[in-house]
């Protein structure tokens, strides 16, 4: 049941700030796909609580 709790707030996260984020788009264009995606789940606060919930949600199995 909290698995199912966790893929809505994840969903709801990744709605709310990762659709247009504009730090995304930046990077991506400045310095590639590659970087612009280790940048959110590394260095973005909101990447982090998402990489946080997958690793409660593998975890949960």
């Amino acid at each position: 049941m909290e698995r199912k709790k966790w893929m809505q707030e994840l969903e709801i996260l990744m709605n709310d700030f990762c659709k247009d984020c504009f730090l995304y788009q930046h990077h991506k264009n400045e310095k590639g796909k590659r970087y612009a995606h280790r940048f959110c789940i590394s260095q973005c606060t909101v990447g982090e609580k998402i990489k946080a919930y997958g690793e409660k949600i593998m975890g949960e199995k």
